[in-house]
Parts: structure tokens; C-alpha cells; sequence
């Protein structure tokens, strides 16, 4: 059996390349290889996400045998059984009209009347070879090679959610109304993904999908059929809440991450400095990941509702709680009404306002974050808006800590941090990434928390800016055909088909986070022996960072 090639993604993340070629063979074994890994165990382990061709492993580096677990992700004969063959799962479909507008087009391409571009791809049984792009995005295959047709040369603003689509040799359904390229065929009102439902994912990697044609108008409404559920009467009082004045330029309920659905499509989402959020938590006594506000850039105004202690860490955005100073990793008793405010930005980008026994939004898929490409979590999964009053658990019976917790230095206009090469850079030449490491780049205005969209004065040379999609990682600097890297970030698609050259170190995360559209970055190689003693030191009990 061949053997894996085992590939960093950074300090806290391994990809397990089975092939260089979309195979249903190679699939399955990556499957039953990704079955078999969740089964053992192994300590520390986060997330593991089968892909086309791979197997990606999430982990804490402190606490993983990175060696026994390179170990065990090399394949074994029992891996190509897939422990099952998935689930067989059939989808409703209307095809053209309103509901596939493109059913024409890949017909008239295909020398074909649009009633056997019907027939062709509904006689199909397809594999779900993984899932990605959204949470409970199945990409499947493969299609009858007479009906294959190229993606859009340019996206769709909005694609509604169930729309059915074509792109190359692959078929699937947008569980959500999002931008897209992929020819649309038909329309469902099956839905791929419900964080309410278990499993949230009607996919799951190999899965059988027949689609179904069924008249026009027999699936009822599609706007009734896809409509969110109503939102909780967010007037109802709670005994302890924040009540959001001026929600300043992008506020959102964040913890310590969604960990555990990577597999199902689902982003990890979480505080952008995860270290910021962890001191502002201890100061007031909450565990390190409890659900707490993030605030970008000022602006954020709040009326705290009751009496309690709250403590901000992260950006220095220049706080006050009752037109006092707000000093950063102190925890500060208020009053029934006190008002926080923060100001300009004088440091850093984000700032965490902790609330002793933290924010009481509920649980979605085992987190509080909210991530906002899908929806999902925090304050109903969007951004805060004025007028919100979001609720606060009563406090653990902790005493309070008599000191604040040491404050980290952020960054001001900009920072140097480290990388590790990997997991794609033998795809580019060893100019890449020395050109890398001399480059200073601006992050621009269409950054966010998705990825920062690098600019320098040259593009990285050699990248083929296209590649069978694989698994991305936080930190990882990917590489689109532009040659000027994308930087990817706490609410990254879990799936992504662009190389990434290199991927910055967990104990660098945090200074990232704290960057904003302006500001430069730069980059200096490293060790993984040099990153595990970096996290090393930013987790340790000081809270001092690296």
C-alpha cells in the first residue's frame, strides 16, 4: 500500500496527502484513514477532516505526540473498507424555470435539449466525496461527462439557498444563499445543513446521493421553505444583560471556537485573538474561553444592566466605564447602569469585554461564537446592532483575583511574525519563500474575518493558484492565481482550492488579530521547535505571551 505523505500545516495541524488525483478509491481510504484516527483517541486532537484526497488533523501542539500521530496516518488495508458505505440519500429537485436558470445554457453547451440534461443528471448515483465551501456543502460525483460544464467566469452575487449546481465534473446543493459560480440547475428544499438537526450535515463524506426530479410547483414555496426561523423576543428582560448603545464598527459575541466540525463544513470561528479573550476572562474570573464581546476599531458603546465586574484586554481603544479610564486586564466593579465606552484606537484593532460569568447566548454545534458567513451562533449570527441586549450568566462563586493579569503588547501599525513552510509549498519554487520572508505587505480594505487580502510589490512567483480543493488552516497564506496571498483567519471556509505556502505559528495568531486594513505585516521563517516553545510561553500561567 502506498504510503502518505505527511504534510505540516503549521505548529498545530497535519495533512495526510493519499493521492494526486480525485479518486473514488483514494477517497475511501481517506475516509476509513480519518475514521480510524477519530477512533484512537489520541490526546489533544481537535478536528479530523477527510477531503477529496487527504486526511487534515487539528490538534494542540502541547498536548499531541506529533510523531505517533504522523505515525498513525499512514493508511492501513482496513482503511480502504471505509468502516461503512454511507448513507443513501435522495433529493427532491424542480429543475429549470426560475429554479435552475442555467438548465438552458448547459443544455444548448452540451448539444443537448434541456429534458435529457434532466434525465443525465438525475440517473446518477454520486459519492459525497467531502464536505466543504459552506457548512454542509457536498461536493459531488462524478457527473456524466456529457452534461460537465465550467463554472460562471464570474460569480453570482447571491445563489439561493437549495439551488442545485454543476461546475466541471461535480454536482451539489448551497445549503445557504451565498455568492457562486457553479451553473444552477434545479432547486431543492432539502436542506444540506441545520445546526438544530443531528447531524447538522444531511452529507456526510461517502454518502450516495440520487437527485429526484419532481415537477414544477411541487415543492411548495421556496421562500416559505428556506425562511430563517423566527428570532427569540430579544426585548424579554434577563436579571443581568448588556445593552448594546452604538454597536461601533463590527461587534460579535465570540469564545474560544467551534471545534469538533470541521468535517461537516463547519468554520471554527472564535475570538481573532484568542489570547486577548482568555486575559480578559481570567481577570474577571470566567473560564479562559467563555463567550465574551469583540470589538473592532471603537465605536462600541454598552449599558451594563446590572451589578457585577467586567475587564477589557486585547486593543487598547482607549476604554472607559462611566467616563473613567478602563485600564486593559483589570477587572473593574460596576454599578446597575454603567456605561463602557470605547474610543479611538490607539494599539491593536480588538478589543474583549469580558462579563463576569460571561455572555448566556445559547450553545450552537458545542460553542457561543458567531460566525457570520454562515449564520451561525452568538447574538442570532450576526453582528451586534443597537438596541441589543444580550444576557449574562450569574458569576462562578470564584474570588475575584486581587491583581489584573499582565498585559500583552499589541501591535501599533503593524508586525513581524513567524511562519512554517507548508503544507503546499513544494508547489512553488524556493524563491517563494524567500521572497516571503523579505516582503512587507499591507493588509487591505477587503480583509476581514474570513482572510486578509495581502498586497506587496510583487506577487509571489511560481504558484499555480489552483489546485485540487484541500483542507485550510488558520494561518495559512494562501495563494490565489494574483500571486498576492491571503492570509486565513478565525472564520475561514474549511475547504479551499488555492496552495498554501506557508502558515503563521498558534502563538503568532493573536498578534495577527489584532492587525487592521492599513497596517503592514512581514514575515520571518522558523522551527516547529521554535513555535512549540513560543505557544509554550504564551500559555503559561503569567499570561506574559511570547
Amino acid at each position: 500500500m502506498t504510503r502518505a505523505r505527511i504534510r505540516d500545516a503549521g505548529d498545530s495541524a497535519l495533512v495526510a496527502d493519499l493521492g494526486d488525483v480525485v479518486d473514488a478509491a483514494i477517497n475511501r481510504r481517506a475516509i476509513g484513514l480519518a475514521a480510524r484516527v477519530r477512533a484512537a483517541g489520541v490526546a489533544g486532537v481537535r478536528d479530523v477532516v477527510p477531503t477529496f484526497r487527504s486526511v487534515a488533523v487539528f490538534f494542540d501542539p502541547l498536548r499531541t505526540d506529533v510523531e505517533a500521530l504522523r505515525a498513525l496516518l499512514q493508511p492501513q488495508p482496513q482503511d480502504d473498507a471505509e468502516r461503512s458505505r454511507g448513507e443513501a440519500v435522495e433529493i427532491p429537485v424542480e429543475y429549470g424555470g426560475e429554479s435552475g436558470p442555467d438548465l438552458d445554457a448547459v443544455a444548448a453547451a452540451a448539444g443537448l435539449a434541456p429534458a435529457d440534461v434532466v434525465t443525465r443528471h438525475s440517473a446518477r448515483e454520486y459519492r459525497v466525496f467531502m464536505v466543504g465551501f459552506l457548512p454542509g456543502f457536498g461536493y459531488l460525483g462524478e457527473l456524466d461527462p456529457a452534461i460537465a460544464a465550467p463554472r460562471h467566469a464570474s460569480s453570482r452575487l447571491r445563489v439561493p439557498a437549495g439551488s442545485v449546481g454543476i461546475a466541471g465534473r461535480q454536482t451539489g446543493v448551497y445549503p445557504q444563499a451565498s455568492p457562486g459560480g457553479w451553473q444552477i440547475v434545479g432547486r431543492t428544499t432539502a436542506r444540506p445543513f441545520d445546526s438544530r438537526r443531528t447531524p447538522a450535515s444531511l452529507l456526510a463524506p461517502g454518502d450516495r446521493v440520487r437527485f429526484v426530479p419532481v415537477p414544477t410547483g411541487s415543492l411548495g414555496s421556496f421562500d416559505t421553505a428556506w425562511a430563517s426561523p423566527p428570532a427569540p423576543d430579544a426585548a424579554s428582560a434577563a436579571p443581568r444583560a448588556v445593552r448594546v448603545l452604538q454597536a461601533g464598527l463590527m461587534t460579535s459575541v465570540q469564545d474560544g471556537g467551534r471545534w469538533g466540525r470541521q468535517h461537516e463544513g463547519v468554520p471554527v470561528s472564535g475570538a481573532m485573538d484568542v489570547a486577548a479573550l482568555r486575559d480578559a476572562n481570567r481577570a474577571v474570573g470566567n473560564p479562559a474561553g467563555a463567550a465574551a464581546l469583540e470589538a473592532t476599531l471603537g465605536g462600541f458603546e454598552a449599558r451594563l444592566e446590572h451589578a457585577g465586574a467586567v475587564a477589557v484586554a486585547g486593543a487598547d481603544l482607549d476604554a472607559t466605564i462611566d467616563g473613567r479610564p478602563l485600564p486593559l486586564g483589570t477587572r473593574v466593579e460596576h454599578g446597575t447602569g454603567a456605561v463602557v465606552r470605547f474610543g479611538d484606537r490607539r494599539a491593536g484593532t480588538r478589543a474583549y469585554l469580558a462579563l463576569d460569568g460571561g455572555l448566556d447566548v445559547p450553545m450552537c454545534l458545542g460553542s457561543r461564537a458567531t460566525d457570520l458567513t454562515s449564520g451561525l451562533g452568538g447574538w442570532h449570527g450576526r453582528r451586534l446592532r443597537a438596541g441589543d441586549e444580550v444576557p449574562v450568566n450569574a458569576p462562578a462563586p470564584v474570588p475575584p483575583l486581587a491583581t489584573g493579569v499582565p498585559v500583552r503588547p499589541v501591535p501599533h501599525g503593524g508586525a513581524r511574525v513567524r511562519v512554517l513552510p507548508g503544507p503546499h509549498s513544494d508547489a512553488f519554487p524556493p524563491e517563494a519563500i524567500e521572497l516571503l520572508r523579505r516582503t512587507r505587505f499591507e493588509v487591505t480594505p477587503e480583509s476581514n474575518r474570513m482572510g486578509y487580502r495581502l498586497k506587496g510589490p510583487q506577487p509571489l512567483p511560481g504558484g499555480t493558484g489552483d489546485m485540487i480543493s484541500d483542507a485550510t488552516c488558520a494561518g495559512g497564506l494562501q495563494v490565489p492565481p494574483s500571486g498576492y496571498p491571503i492570509l486565513l483567519m478565525a472564520d475561514r471556509q474549511v475547504t479551499g482550492g488555492y496552495p498554501i505556502v506557508a502558515t503563521v505559528i498558534s502563538a503568532d495568531l493573536p498578534v495577527v488579530g489584532q492587525l487592521a486594513p492599513g497596517d503592514w505585516i512581514e514575515f520571518d521563517l522558523c522551527t516547529r521547535a521554535e513555535a512549540l516553545a513560543a505557544l509554550a510561553r504564551l500559555e503559561s500561567a503569567d499570561g506574559r505571551g511570547a
